[in-house]
């Protein structure tokens, strides 16, 4: 079956186009394809695999598995790529606008609407802006086992240490903790899996470790359940402005830049819990191929 690699900032997946055949094996095929694939020493290599689908509530859906075989509701970084290749391949001609450049696509339920940002008619785009809806800030709702309220610098001790996460969902649970300096090395790897498999996180969570620099600018490195420590995060990233504005570290509804791993995303988000939080970043092919499934 062809495939095709490709990244936002260096988050990667292996894409796979089923808008005119089905995965093999269903859902159980796609979940084995995604541990054998992904897999960088035996595998094509990749955070996961992504199916792109015809949606029936949007133009597109997008199927997401991480490398562990485990469903995921959202990624912002693999839903821009989706939107390059569903774009770059012509199928948005006939969806929400008359140029093709904005459209819309699912993940388990959620709607988000995308936005070519960067690329003519006919060409290849480098830059997409995704509405992501709006975070949601109840605790049960995230879920953190914390009963009702927003979860604000809540204190967390994890190996002897504590810490103070601020949990925002963006359709998948993010605990976001501000450090005094620069992630560069933070032990990322060794305190990310304690906080994923917290009992506090029943779903398991995402953890964001973030640096604010000044006003209009973040640092950060993120763990993602089910994967471990990945280049950048679409949904982490819209995480951790909210987290950010809500703990009075950054200005409400001013575009803010993120500087991960891979390289930066632009958030944008009013302050306001009912409004969309706005992800703007690149999306770039690496490479195509076939493999046997």
């Amino acid at each position: 079956m062809k495939f095709t690699k490709m990244h936002g900032c260096g988050n990667d997946y292996i894409y796979f186009d089923c808008t005119k055949e089905e995965f093999p094996g269903g859902a159980e095929g796609e979940k084995q394809a995604a541990i054998k694939l992904s897999d960088r020493h035996f595998g094509i290599g990749g955070d996961g695999i992504i199916i792109i689908k015809r949606g029936t509530k949007a133009d597109f859906e997008m199927v997401m598995y991480n490398a562990d075989g485990s469903r995921s509701q959202m990624c912002g970084n693999g839903i821009r790529c989706v939107g390059k290749y569903v774009y770059d391949a012509g199928y948005t001609k006939d969806c929400r606008s008359a140029d093709g450049r904005e459209f819309t696509a699912e993940s388990m339920g959620a709607v988000k609407i995308l936005k070519v940002e960067e690329g003519q008619p006919g060409d290849k785009v480098t830059k997409l802006s995704v509405d992501m809806g709006s975070p949601i800030l109840e605790a049960g709702k995230i879920p953190v086992a914390l009963g009702s309220g927003r979860v604000i610098q809540y204190p967390l001790t994890i190996a002897g240490v504590e810490y103070k996460a601020t949990c925002v969902s963006m359709g998948n649970p993010h605990a976001v903790v501000f450090i005094d300096k620069k992630p560069a090395d933070f032990p990322v790897c060794e305190v990310g899996p304690l906080f994923e498999n917290n009992e506090f996180f029943p779903e398991r969570t995402n953890t964001e470790f973030a640096y604010v620099e000044n006003r209009r600018t973040i640092w950060m490195r993120v763990w993602e359940r089910g994967t471990g420590e990945t280049l950048a995060c679409g949904t982490g990233t819209c995480a951790t402005v909210v987290a950010a504005i809500l703990n009075g570290l950054v200005d409400a509804g001013e575009k803010i830049t993120v500087h991960l791993l891979g390289g930066d995303l632009e958030i944008v988000w009013s302050g306001n819990e009912g409004d969309s939080v706005f992800m703007t970043g690149p999306a770039e092919n690496v490479f195509t191929g076939n493999v046997d499934l």
